[in-house]
C-alpha cells in the first residue's frame, strides 16, 4: 500500500500564473452566486451515481458561497443530450446526492431558464442552494447561443467557474454568460491551474513527464511544450512504439502512428540535444488479440514477431522507469502504460502508479484514464494532486489557453 504523499512541495501561486478573478474577491454577502460546476458523473441503468468525485470536488466553493450568504445557483451539463429534454440525463440524481453531502437542502428546478425558473430564484434566501437542470437540454448552451447566456446571467448578480473539465469548451454557460456579470475561478478551478499551469511554468526539479496512452498524435502540444521544460520524459503506452519504430526497430503489429514517425524522431533527437533523459519501454507484453484471455508473451521491445503486438510494459520497463523516478521533485503524469482496463496487460500501468505514488515528489495526475488507473490501483490517496478534467489538462499541458479561464475577469493590478 502505498503511503500518503507527504512532500512539501506547493504549486505556484494563481496570482503568479493568473491574473484573473478568484471567488475569494467577490462580494457575494446577500448575492445570487450562479456556480458552473462539473456534475457530468456516471450513473447506472437505474440512475444511481456510481462515482461522485466531480460533485465533492465543488464543495468548497459551494460550501464558502453559503458561508459567506450567497443564494447560490448550481449549474452544470450532463452526458450529451443533444440539446433537447431526455430523462436518461436528468441531474435530478446530483440534487439528491448534494443534499447529503452538504447536509442540508437542495432546491431542484425543472428547467435551467424562464419564468418558472426566475420565480424559484426571486424567492431564494441567503444561504440557499439551488441546482437548475441539464444546461444541455438547451441547443443554446453548446452554440454558445448569446440569449441564451443572457438569460442564465439574468438570473445571478455574480458567476463563478468551477466547472475545469469543461473549460475547453466555447459554451454557453461557460463563455458567453461572462459578458454579462463580474467572473471569477472558483476553489477548483483555482487548484487546477496552479498544479497544472504553475507546476510547469515552475517546476521544483527534476521535473518528470510521464506520457502514455494510445496516439503520439493526442501528445503533440504536451510534447512540445514541454521539451523545453522537463529534465526526463517517460514514454510507455500504445504511443511509445511510433517512437520505437521510428528509431529503426521491428514493433510487429504494435500500435504505431506512421504519419507521427518523423514527428517522433524529431522531439526524440530535441530532447537528447536538450540533455534531457528519454525513456522508452525495454520490454513488453504482447498478445495477438487485444481480449481477456488471450495468449500473452514477455518479450523484449525489439524482439516483437509479426502477428503480435504490445499491450503493456513489461517489469524490466516498470524497473527502469521507476528507477528513473526516484530522484524526481515534480511529477506530471498523463496516459496509462497499457491497455490496463484488461487485467492481463494492468502490471505496467499499476506498477507505475504505486512508484509515482511512493515519490518523494510533487505528483500531479491528468484526468480521464490516467485518473481511473491511479483509482483501480489503490494509490489515489498518495497522489499529490489529480485533475478532474482529461481534455482541459491536455490542452493546459499543451500551454494552450482555455476559453473558460480566459473569459473570466481580469484582476485589476494593485
Amino acid at each position: 500500500m502505498a503511503r500518503k504523499n507527504n512532500n512539501n512541495h506547493n504549486p505556484v501561486p494563481i496570482k503568479d500564473v493568473l491574473n484573473k478573478l478568484t471567488i475569494e474577491e467577490l462580494n457575494i454577502k446577500g448575492k445570487r452566486v450562479f456556480i458552473r460546476a462539473d456534475f457530468n458523473v456516471p450513473l447506472d441503468d437505474n440512475l444511481t451515481i456510481t462515482d461522485d468525485g466531480r460533485i465533492r470536488s465543488t464543495l468548497p466553493s459551494i460550501d464558502y458561497a453559503i458561508d459567506e450568504g450567497a443564494k447560490v445557483i448550481l449549474a452544470s451539463h450532463l452526458g450529451r443530450p443533444k440539446g433537447k429534454v431526455d430523462p436518461r440525463f436528468t441531474l435530478a440524481p446530483v440534487a439528491k446526492r448534494l443534499q447529503r453531502l452538504l447536509g442540508k437542502e437542495v432546491i431542484f428546478a425543472p428547467d435551467c431558464i424562464g419564468p418558472h425558473v426566475e420565480s424559484i430564484v426571486s424567492k431564494m434566501k441567503e444561504g440557499d442552494v439551488l441546482l437548475l437542470e441539464n444546461l444541455r437540454f438547451h441547443p443554446g448552451e453548446e452554440r454558445n447561443d448569446e440569449e441564451f447566456a443572457k438569460a442564465l446571467a439574468g438570473l445571478a448578480d455574480c458567476y463563478v467557474n468551477d466547472a475545469f473539465g469543461a473549460a475547453h469548451r466555447t459554451h454557453a454557460s461557460i463563455v458567453g454568460i461572462t459578458k454579462f456579470l463580474p467572473a471569477a475561478a472558483g476553489f477548483l478551478m483555482r487548484k487546477e491551474i496552479e498544479y497544472l499551469k504553475g507546476t510547469v511554468h515552475n517546476p521544483v526539479r527534476p521535473f518528470v513527464a510521464i506520457l502514455g496512452g494510445a496516439k503520439v498524435s493526442g501528445k503533440i502540444g504536451v510534447l512540445e511544450n514541454l521539451v523545453d521544460k522537463v529534465d526526463k520524459v517517460i514514454v510507455g503506452g500504445g504511443m511509445a512504439y511510433t517512437f520505437i519504430k521510428a528509431m529503426g526497430y521491428e514493433v510487429g503489429d504494435s500500435l504505431v502512428e506512421t504519419e507521427m514517425l518523423e514527428f517522433a524522431e524529431m522531439i526524440r533527437k530535441k530532447l537528447v540535444k536538450n540533455n534531457v533523459k528519454f525513456y522508452l519501454p525495454v520490454d513488453s507484453v504482447i498478445a495477438q488479440s487485444m481480449e481477456a484471455g488471450a495468449e500473452t508473451k514477455l518479450v523484449t521491445t525489439q524482439e516483437i514477431p509479426k502477428g503480435w503486438r504490445a499491450l503493456d510494459i513489461g517489469p524490466a520497463s516498470v524497473k527502469l522507469f521507476s528507477e528513473a523516478l526516484q530522484d524526481a521533485k515534480t511529477i506530471i503524469w498523463n496516459g496509462p502504460m497499457g491497455v490496463f482496463e484488461i487485467d492481463a496487460f494492468s502490471r505496467g500501468t499499476f506498477g507505475i502508479a504505486h512508484s509515482v505514488a511512493d515519490a518523494y515528489a510533487l505528483t500531479i495526475v491528468g484526468g480521464g484514464d490516467t485518473d481511473l488507473a491511479v483509482h483501480k490501483a489503490g494509490v489515489s490517496d498518495a497522489i499529490s494532486f489529480i485533475s478532474t478534467g482529461g481534455g482541459a489538462s491536455l490542452q493546459l499541458l499543451e500551454g494552450n489557453e482555455l476559453p473558460g479561464i480566459a473569459a473570466l475577469t481580469d484582476r485589476k493590478e494593485e
